[in-house]
């Protein structure tokens, strides 16, 4: 008997979408008070992380394809109606947005320039983001990806850096134009299967029996293609990024790069893989040269990047290629590796952008060239450091290593090329990681400096990190437990 039977009422998914939106409302209505609308954040975001924790344990082992399911009426004229479902990999989307909310919660915490405002963003992104990891209705998913979108504009348009208004408009601008096609594409879509059916309705599960021409299967998936591609990114669609990570407060790059990314990555699995089968097949090999070509373009980029912050934008791309290209070979082990992949990179690369934020405080600076020494000036901060880079880089034992060994043997099982070739672009991470690590917390001082270590606030967002990095590093197996009878079903039904 599964977790789910003794779980049939309550509706858990519906309180992780809808705890962040009523902690926002309250940050505005004590907005002038800033205590309060910490306190209000930080306890909501512990709410949806015991709710999401629970929902884990609960349903970790979970052998099904949905773990919960949520199904009412909502505009029942034309055919929209409120589904929310979990299966294995939303549930670990849903676990890491919750985590690394937190770590952004206590990473805003001296923010003093319009408090309630900030807070009450955040946990608008969250509501937004668990949106789009449960929909499962495309008018609720659109609806979502939109609200996502929003307070990320406007995190970093108002308390982002020199440049935030130009690179809040250009994240706008691609964002809102792929989000255009996916939107043309599915009323497309809606109306293919009501004249065919009779039945109108924009419920993922019924649209996957809509029959589609060549042709039009071809130009849908195009539509939806646009959207995510730009989300995740591939190359060329992935300028926006370095500028939207390099220009956004601290909070809202630890969003960006540790969930925001995860998206487009998430609509190919959950949206367009499914609905568009044979473009799919059409498409798979063109997707891996694409991420083959984003992961070395991005290498190469991230090595020769002074701001450290910037790097590690590059870094984000580069190791999203990787992602993408487990997809692409279209394996159960290679699946499986780019998921937690993509839960690891959330977490490491999400720690590194939580230090550069710590370092830029302590110093006023980014750059790699007037850096250096961290060690002998703040040993606990440099210890992290090297910890979360290593980790990024793929040590074995750490998070990262588990994902990528996993993407690369999957995909060397039907595609070797490829996976040298990948292998080829992981030495290249290790290149601008290891420059990285000299550049910043190793080598003589550029200046000599007395500076705070980590305080009490800053240890309690590193140390937790840190522990899942070193678990997920030696044993991941908990986390790719929800994924098996998932992947294997996506697998074995989305492609003939």
């Amino acid at each position: 008997m599964t977790m789910l039977a003794s779980l049939p009422q309550f509706p858990w998914l519906s309180l992780l979408v809808l705890l962040p939106l009523g902690g926002a409302l309250l940050c505005l209505l004590h907005s002038g008070r800033a205590a309060e609308c910490r306190a209000l954040a930080l306890a909501t975001s512990l709410a949806v992380f015991g709710v999401a924790l629970y929902l884990f344990v609960c349903h970790g082992q979970g052998e099904g394809r949905w773990l919960l399911y949520e199904d009412s009426a909502w505009i029942s004229r034309y055919g929209i109606r409120y589904v929310l479902a979990m299966d294995g990999i939303a549930l670990l989307m849903v676990l890491l947005t919750a985590f690394m909310q937190l770590a952004a919660i206590l990473l805003a915490w001296k923010v003093e320039r319009q408090v309630a405002s900030f807070f009450a963003l955040l946990l608008l992104l969250e509501s937004g983001l668990m949106g789009i990891f449960l929909a499962y209705d495309l008018v609720f998913f659109y609806l979502f990806w939109e609200v996502a979108l929003i307070p990320m504009f406007f995190l970093i348009s108002i308390w982002g850096g020199v440049n935030r208004r130009r690179a809040a408009l250009k994240f706008f601008l691609y964002t809102l134009v792929g989000s255009f096609f996916m939107l043309v594409a599915m009323i497309a879509l809606y109306q293919i299967h009501g004249g065919q059916t009779g039945v109108y309705t924009f419920v993922i599960g019924e649209l996957l029996q809509t029959r589609l021409t060549a042709t039009q299967e071809g130009w849908l998936f195009a539509g939806f293609l646009a959207a995510f591609i730009v989300k995740s990114p591939l190359v060329p669609f992935h300028t926006w990024l370095t500028d939207a990570l390099t220009e956004a407060p601290a909070a809202g790059s630890l969003d960006l790069t540790g969930l925001l990314l995860k998206t487009g990555i998430y609509g190919l699995i959950r949206v367009a893989f499914p609905l568009f089968p044979n473009a799919t097949a059409n498409f798979l090999p063109i997707l891996g040269v694409l991420a083959l070509v984003g992961l070395f373009h991005a290498a190469w980029s991230a090595y020769h990047q002074d701001d450290i912050k910037r790097l590690l934008a590059y870094s984000s791309i580069s190791h999203l290629g990787l992602v993408v290209l487990g997809l692409a070979a279209w394996q159960l082990t290679a699946w499986e590796g780019s998921i937690l992949l993509m839960v690891t990179h959330g977490i490491t690369t999400g720690a590194l952008f939580i230090l550069v934020a710590l370092i830029r405080e302590r110093t006023a600076t980014r750059s790699m060239q007037e850096l250096g020494g961290l060690w002998g000036q703040v040993p606990c901060l440099a210890f992290f450091f090297l910890l979360f880079s290593l980790a990024s880089l793929g040590l074995p034992g750490l998070a990262n290593f588990a994902g990528e060994i996993l993407v690369l043997l999957g995909t060397f099982q039907d595609h070797p090329v490829w996976a040298v070739v990948a292998l080829l672009g992981v030495v290249f991470a290790a290149a601008y990681m290891l420059r990285l690590i000299q550049g910043v917390i190793w080598g003589p001082a550029a200046k000599e400096r007395s500076l705070p270590d980590l305080t009490p606030r800053e240890w309690l967002m590193l140390l937790p990190m840190a522990l899942l990095v070193v678990w997920l590093g030696l044993y991941p197996e908990p986390f790719l437990a929800p994924l098996h009878g998932t992947v294997a079903t996506l697998l074995a039904g989305g492609l003939p």
